[in-house]
């Protein structure tokens, strides 16, 4: 059953993504409520890289919003590409995180699908950096946690969660073409 704390936390969050694809930087204060929202949400379903995840996501969140409005040289940060050496060297970091938070969870805790879900926390984290730095490379990273996400949370019977994160892999698209029209 859907509880009301995950019924919020998604309807909160699900704004803050739409934000995000709409380039506007409102999503970063808006998401930080959701975020607040889902650490106990995931906590409570035994995801602990996810409920890390967005504790993460509340500290990135308030640097995000004030690059957006400050980080351009006096204007708003412009979208841009991320240079190749930087994304090989993210991605690879992502793999490493996704490994090594892993192993913690599996030897350590009681953690549900403990390498799935620290794939999500990495990915994750990869995208935020991303958004946060307006790259358009941030798409790329939220189709893959869409695509993780979803099956994972099916599982976990956060099933309102999965629906959500279904329509942000679709989101995800929609706002890799809207700032592919920016970036040009």
């Amino acid at each position: 059953m859907t509880s009301p704390a995950e019924i919020a936390a998604n309807a909160i969050f699900a704004t803050s993504v739409w934000l995000s694809a709409r380039n506007s930087p409102h999503n970063w204060w808006v998401g930080l409520i959701g975020s607040v929202l889902f650490v106990w949400v995931f906590y409570g379903k035994q995801l602990y890289a996810d409920a890390t995840l967005q504790l993460f996501f509340i500290v990135t969140s308030l640097i995000g919003w004030w690059q957006w409005l400050h980080g351009g040289e006096g204007a708003q940060l412009p979208v841009r590409r991320t240079p190749r050496p930087w994304l090989a060297a993210a991605v690879l970091a992502a793999l490493a995180v996704t490994a090594g938070y892993g192993l913690l969870l599996h030897r350590f805790t009681d953690a549900y699908a403990p390498f799935v879900d620290s794939a999500v926390l990495a990915v994750s984290a990869l995208g935020q950096l991303l958004l946060m730095n307006r790259r358009i490379e941030t798409w790329y990273a939220w189709l893959v946690v869409d695509a993780i996400a979803v099956p994972l949370y099916l599982s976990r019977g956060l099933y309102f969660t999965a629906a959500l994160y279904a329509a942000y892999w679709i989101n995800a698209w929609y706002g890799l073409r809207r700032w592919r029209r920016e970036l040009r």
